[in-house]
C-alpha cells in the first residue's frame, strides 16, 4: 500500500521590512551613543559686570551739587580815628574770614588784600573782616545779604617815625637796631612789640605810650670779636618815651653821641703798632665793653672814660682813655 506522503509546504521567508528595521534601529542606537559620547560644544563666557557702589556704602545718601550761592560786593576803607575824613592811604592788610569756626576752632580765609581800599566780591553770609596797618589792627563782623555792602574800619592808630643821629649827621638805618616796647610801671621794657624797627620807616600804632630804645652797631669795627662778622650793639644806646595819637604822625630824633677809637700797642709815641695784640676795653668800674685783637682794631664807643688792657708775649700793659662824641681818633697804649 503506498503511503501518501504529505509534504509540508515550504515556510514562506521572514518578510524583510522587519530585518530592515532592526537594521535601522541599530544604527540610530549606535548613533546616539556616539553622540553622547562626545563632550557639548563650550557655552560663550558671560562678561563680569562691576557694582557701583555709592561713596559710604549702600546706604549712604546720594550727593547732590549743593547750589552757589548768590554774590555780593563788599567795599573796604580804613580810618586812623573816627574823625578822619580821609580814608588809609596805603601800607593796609586786609583779611576776610567765615564766621562759622572749623573743627578745630579756626575760622576760613576766604579773601585778603593789600589794596587800601579793596571791592571783594564774596557769597552772601557773614563774615570777619580784620584790617592791619603794621601793629595796629581793627576787626568787625560784617553781614552780606544780597546786595553792595560798604564797611568803615576805624584803627584807632597813629604813625611813629624815627631818626637817629651821630653830631648833626643822620645815621645809616643799617647802622642801627631800634626796638620798641609797651612799658609799665617800673619797668620801661615790660613787653617787646617790635625787635627791629628801621628808621625813616612810618610805624602803625595803636594810641598809646611807647618806650623805643636805639642802639648803634659797630659796623665798622676791625678785631672785634663779634659772632661771624655781624654787627655788634655797640654800648651807645638812646631811649625815649613817646607818644602816638591817633589820626597822627609823630616825629622823634634820637641823638647818639658816639666815636671809632683805633687801639694801638707801641714801643714809644708814634711808633709802629706791635701785631699779635689782644685788647680788653672796660669800664672804670671794670665791666668788659669790647675784646679785639690785632695790631690796630677799631671800635665803635660811647662818649665817656675807659680803660684799655693789651696783651702780647705774656705781657700786659695798661692805659685809660676818654671819647668825645664824632671824635674818632687812635689810642696809643705804651709796650713799658
Amino acid at each position: 500500500m503506498r503511503a501518501d506522503t504529505l509534504t509540508q509546504p515550504p515556510k514562506a521567508p521572514a518578510p524583510r521590512s522587519g530585518l530592515l528595521r532592526l537594521i535601522v534601529m541599530s544604527i540610530a542606537l549606535g548613533a546616539a551613543s556616539v553622540a553622547s559620547a562626545q563632550p557639548a560644544p563650550a557655552a560663550a563666557p558671560i562678561p563680569a559686570i562691576t557694582p557701583v557702589i555709592p561713596s559710604g556704602g549702600l546706604l549712604a545718601p546720594s550727593l547732590q551739587a549743593e547750589p552757589e550761592r548768590p554774590r555780593s560786593l563788599l567795599l573796604l576803607s580804613a580810618f586812623l580815628s573816627a574823625a578822619d575824613t580821609q580814608p588809609v592811604r596805603s601800607g593796609l592788610k586786609w583779611r576776610v574770614f567765615d564766621e562759622a569756626a572749623e573743627a578745630d576752632g579756626s575760622h576760613k580765609l576766604v579773601a585778603e588784600s593789600s589794596a587800601a581800599a579793596p571791592s571783594l566780591s564774596l557769597p552772601d553770609g557773614t563774615y570777619i573782616v580784620h584790617a592791619a596797618m603794621g601793629l595796629a589792627g581793627m576787626t568787625k563782623r560784617v553781614i552780606i545779604a544780597g546786595q553792595p555792602t560798604s564797611e568803615r574800619l576805624v584803627l584807632n592808630a597813629g604813625g611813629l617815625r624815627i631818626v637817629a643821629v651821630l653830631g648833626d649827621e643822620p645815621i645809616n638805618p643799617a647802622k642801627l637796631t631800634i626796638s620798641i616796647y609797651v612799658p609799665e610801671r617800673n619797668n620801661s621794657e615790660a613787653k617787646l612789640i617790635l625787635a627791629n624797627a628801621k628808621a625813616g620807616d612810618v610805624i602803625g600804632l595803636p594810641e598809646g605810650t611807647y618806650h623805643v630804645v636805639s642802639t648803634l652797631l659797630d659796623t665798622t669795627g676791625v678785631g672785634s670779636l663779634g659772632q661771624n662778622r655781624i654787627a655788634n650793639a655797640t654800648n651807645s644806646l638812646v631811649s625815649a618815651d613817646l607818644r602816638v595819637q591817633a589820626g597822627k604822625l609823630t616825629d622823634a630824633t634820637l641823638r647818639h653821641r658816639a666815636a671809632v677809637m683805633t687801639l694801638k700797642l707801641v714801643d714809644n709815641p708814634g711808633g709802629e703798632a706791635l701785631a699779635n695784640s689782644a685788647f680788653t676795653i672796660l669800664t672804670p668800674g671794670g665791666d668788659v665793653i669790647r675784646e679785639l685783637i690785632g695790631a690796630f682794631p677799631s671800635v665803635v664807643l660811647a662818649e665817656g672814660e675807659y680803660v684799655a688792657i693789651a696783651r702780647h708775649d705774656n705781657m700786659t700793659y695798661q692805659a685809660t682813655f676818654k671819647v668825645q662824641s664824632t671824635q674818632d681818633r687812635d689810642v696809643e697804649i705804651l709796650a713799658k
